[in-house]
């Protein structure tokens, strides 16, 4: 065993916080993690970087840290694909005793578990229902708050995580980074079918001490889709801890993200070499400090910056139902909504106008509003941009969407939106037309899913653009082939954005470029899923570009 403190002298890290995972089915998820695992849920939010999705937490009575496992369920999302770079499986402890009773109730649901041993302790391994694998260790670990309401009964109850592993190039650089920068300790290592697997410990005395990292040098990175892991959260006291990890993390290069309040904890980001995506979050507020805990996850809970769009939300989130309470939470049912009729794109289209009339300009630019935005909140960049050359113009998407699935979803499910959505901005195209400006002076602009939107309206139009600015976006299909020659494109997206892989977008950049448009690509670390002035001194330029080429 080898023991370390961290190298900075800082409080070493307890252990795990929480794990997050993408998800496809809202309802059929919330089933599995409790009527299946006897997880509670404690908390139904939304995405605070896409109000549209869903965040699920699901942990113990009151959602203690080390216990909690959440997700982004994004329907009809596709399947990813394990690979280096990424957790790959989270481990639960339970009681010894408990293990034919697990072994019969997983058989009951329809599930195998493989078995295996792991550092002397019996594991059971099987995948929920979009394919994350998900793991028992029977350990006899340190019992956590019971939720009465559970279905499994208290003798064989869950007991918070035990570990998450991950399958990455070269152990020795997580190993630089628990050991040397968050005060792990090294267990051991030991064999496993897919490499050497070493186990790491946190300074805790509690749940979810353990990281396991398994070498497998030359295999493939993984692929991020529905039952990816997107990041592990390791487990920080207090607000000075998470400030000293982020001052000695940056001196060591791993560059992580300001501090964002993620409403019942606060939150750092980071890769290490592997692609690893590392948080760390504070035990408080906590869960209960919006909901009293015999409420919690009764209601759909909003940070106050997004009340003002309460009812908007809660008439796009897709209904599902609450066991513990008997409740429905959300409005949007998905199977009316997947068989709707087509409406036509020239009828009733809301257009919102910022800047100067159209009738006085020579250069316009398009603005698609993101899932659960509106045409209102996109216009508000015609300030920041501050180009009086320019007339703005926002469609707004029925429902604030534009197509009811992820942009990464088969392509079949997100229509006839996704046709129609591409018809209005069409007719917004055609509409500037007939008042004097030409599509080769209109720059197509949007913002998450408009941001796909705008990439794949320009890629299937088969005529000169002024140009696309893409804030975190990336092509719906990849497979047109019309000629984009001269168009020029700016896009840019955080290495770690959930919604937008990183290897979508890389291969957006790549077909674009093969198909002649000229192409500025950033990968912006800390950006978020959000805009910075990066990306708008970037879109500035290239829109006045196009004025000069108007002139």
């Amino acid at each position: 065993m080898t023991s370390s403190s961290s190298a900075s002298g800082t409080s070493p890290v307890q252990g795990l916080h929480h794990v997050t995972v993408m998800a496809s089915d809202p309802q059929r998820n919330l089933d599995f993690y409790t009527q299946v695992l006897g997880q509670r849920l404690v908390k139904v939010t939304v995405n605070f970087d896409d109000p549209g999705t869903y965040h699920f937490y699901y942990g113990d009575l009151t959602g203690q840290p080390g216990t909690i496992m959440t997700h982004f369920p994004w329907p009809g999302a596709s399947r990813g694909v394990r690979g280096n770079g990424e957790v790959v499986a989270t481990a639960y402890s339970a009681p010894v005793s408990s293990y034919a009773a697990w072994q019969q109730r997983l058989q009951a649901h329809g599930l195998t578990g493989s078995e295996s041993t792991r550092f002397g302790d019996p594991v059971l391994t099987f995948e929920d229902p979009d394919g994350t694998w998900v793991e028992i260790v029977f350990d006899n670990g340190k019992e956590v708050q019971p939720w009465p309401a559970s279905p499994v009964p208290q003798s064989e109850a869950l007991r918070g995580f035990h570990s998450v592993t991950a399958w990455v190039q070269e152990t020795a650089d997580v190993r630089a980074l628990l050991v040397g920068q968050l005060g792990f300790q090294e267990v051991g290592t030991e064999a496993d079918p897919q490499g050497p697997r070493t186990r790491f410990k946190g300074s805790g005395d509690g749940v979810g001490l353990y990281v396991d990292v398994v070498e497998r040098a030359g295999q493939p990175r993984g692929s991020f889709g529905a039952g990816s892991v997107h990041h592990v959260a390791l487990r920080t006291r207090n607000d000075a801890e998470q400030l000293a990890y982020l001052e000695t993390l940056s001196a060591a290069g791993f560059r992580p993200t300001p501090v964002q309040d993620r409403q019942y904890f606060h939150s750092i980001y980071f890769r290490e070499p592997n692609g690893v995506l590392f948080e760390i979050a504070t035990d408080a507020p906590g869960f209960p400090a919006d909901e009293a805990v015999e409420e919690l996850g009764r209601h759909l809970k909003l940070p106050q910056w997004f009340e003002p769009q309460r009812a908007q939300i809660e008439a796009h989130v897709p209904r599902i139902f609450n066991h513990e309470y008997g409740v429905t939470i959300g409005s949007r049912d998905l199977s009316a909504s997947a068989g709707q009729e087509p409406v036509g794109a020239a009828d009733g289209i809301q257009v919102h106008v910022a800047g100067r009339p159209p009738s006085e300009v020579r250069v316009a630019m398009v603005l698609l509003h993101g899932r659960g935005g509106s045409a209102q909140d996109i216009l508000s960049l015609e300030r920041e941009l501050n180009l009086s050359a320019f007339t703005y113009l926002a469609p707004q998407a029925p429902g604030n969407t534009w197509y009811p699935y992820s942009f990464l979803a088969p392509l079949e499910q997100n229509q006839p939106h996704l046709d129609q959505a591409l018809a209005t901005v069409d007719a917004v195209m055609e509409e500037l037309a007939q008042m004097g400006i030409a599509p080769e002076r209109v720059v197509l602009g949007g913002f998450s899913q408009g941001a796909c939107l705008a990439l794949e309206y320009a890629s299937r139009a088969g005529r000169q653009l002024g140009g696309v600015v893409a804030f975190s976006g990336g092509l719906i299909t990849l497979e047109q082939q019309s000629s984009m020659s001269g168009i020029p494109v700016f896009m840019g997206v955080d290495p770690d954005d959930a919604h937008i892989p990183l290897e979508r977008f890389q291969a957006t950049e790549a077909q674009l470029r093969a198909r002649g448009a000229s192409v500025d690509a950033r990968v912006i670390p800390g950006l978020g899923h959000s805009i910075n002035k990066e990306e708008l001194d970037a879109a500035r330029v290239l829109m006045q570009q196009v004025v000069a080429q108007s002139v």
